[in-house]
């Protein structure tokens, strides 16, 4: 079974084709669970979003299939998106195994944001695979146990590079540069300035946190879907009534997209006077010719990544060694558990034979004191010739070439060993 990434990051991609492609994806957890893709061996995926990147994470036994399954992920996002099949084509980048593997951890732990060290993206490693999880319970087909340990080690190695390198300490993120970029062009001070928040999601939540931090109070959130009271009384901020919105615009200094999805506001609908906009959501909730208003300033996703600082070396280093490091014993843990698998499987081939054998022999022979003898006999001589295998298999498994070992029991005896 090897593990398969599709990437498509603000590295090789624009923002905007980011956002078109992660609107266009919303159908893939269903297409990835489709009897088409389970009949090609798909057994599992996990789909993550963020406002730099979507990826998909797609587990599938058979290379052979990778082109067939790559064309549903291409057809579907561009049948949602309306984007030309052979753009979206060629906004991802592969990989495979053990490269698929570190490129997660390298993710979760903030060293492929735009921010480089920032905190948001482990949660939303940790939120994609409650996601998939869900969808796999509904489906009632179990996420498959290496694509989950995947996931939650992704998420370990995050803590481990929070916790010692300065990456974590610095605690930046996008909503604290976004916030650093207002502060210098927006009127007043955090604790007298007004900000509205539009989103009830889990980075309108984190901008909250960030917006507290810095002593601003007076919170207000909006929600198109209707969501905000309860989402304001969980959090002691205000909700915008209804029918209030362009009231508390008017109302704010700093009015801050987190939603998305809907369609961006346009020049025409921003009340006038002196606003700071940060434009957070993957998708704008905001039209980029608001920036031409008169004492309007407008902070965009690009703008944070222009502006994010650059970590020391030294720092950068060190959680490269970390994420090395626990790439190495996710891999040692996957193999000793494929290795069990395989020894679990031999031996259960093996006693089935010594059991039907002994059968036989109790027909024939009756169950007297000369059968038991013979019994404890072979079994002690079927422990023996077991030793050799098992150990063997151990010191592949060491050297990574568990693979040979598999192959070995599916050649010489037709065990197929299944994966956990």
């Amino acid at each position: 079974m090897s593990t398969y990434a599709f990437v498509a990051s603000h590295h090789t991609v624009d923002l905007t084709t980011v956002a078109a492609l992660s609107a266009g994806a919303s159908g893939i957890p269903d297409v990835l669970s489709s009897d088409d893709a389970r009949q090609l061996g798909v057994t599992g995926s996990v789909v993550l979003a963020t406002c730099n990147r979507l990826e998909m994470y797609v587990q599938l036994p058979i290379a052979a299939h990778l082109p067939t399954v790559r064309d549903m992920i291409t057809s579907s996002i561009s049948g949602r998106s309306g984007l030309d099949p052979a753009l979206v084509a060629d906004s991802f980048d592969l990989y495979e195994g053990e490269d698929a593997v570190r490129h997660l951890l390298t993710v979760a732990s903030g060293l492929e944001s735009a921010v480089v060290g920032e905190r948001e993206i482990a949660g939303q490693v940790r939120r994609a695979l409650a996601s998939a999880q869900e969808k796999a319970q509904q489906d009632e087909r179990p996420l498959p146990g290496e694509l989950v340990q995947l996931f939650e080690h992704a998420a370990h190695t995050a803590r481990q590079v929070g916790q010692h390198t300065l990456l974590g300490s610095q605690g930046r993120s996008i909503v604290s540069v976004a916030l650093d970029l207002a502060d210098e062009v927006t009127e007043k001070d955090w604790p007298t300035r007004r900000a509205l928040v539009f989103g009830t999601g889990a980075y309108a939540g984190a901008t909250i946190a960030a917006l507290r931090d810095r002593g601003c109070t007076d919170i207000w959130v909006n929600s198109r879907s209707g969501r905000a009271p309860e989402f304001a009384a969980k959090r002691d901020v205000f909700a915008v009534p209804e029918g209030g919105m362009t009231q508390a615009m008017a109302e704010s200094d700093l009015i801050i997209g987190c939603s998305g999805g809907s369609a961006p506001l346009q020049p025409e609908q921003i009340p006038a006077g002196h606003h700071t906009i940060l434009d957070l959501a993957l998708s704008r909730d905001f039209d980029p010719s608001v920036a031409d208003l008169p004492n309007v300033e407008l902070i965009t996703l690009e703008s944070v990544r222009l502006a994010a600082p650059e970590e020391t070396e030294e720092a950068v280093a060190t959680a490269l060694r970390i994420v090395e490091s626990e790439l190495a014993a996710f891999l040692s843990r996957q193999r000793a558990r494929a290795i069990d698998s395989a020894i679990v499987a031999l031996r259960s081939h093996t006693m089935a034979v010594l059991d039907s054998e002994l059968e036989k022999t109790r027909n024939q022979f009756g169950c007297g004191a000369a059968a038991e003898q013979l019994e404890i006999a072979m079994r002690r001589m079927v422990k023996s010739l077991l030793h050799t295998p098992t150990v063997r298999a151990k010191m592949l498994a060491a050297q990574g070439r568990t693979d040979e070992y598999v192959h070995a029991l599916e050649v010489l005896y037709g065990i197929q060993v299944e994966d956990d």
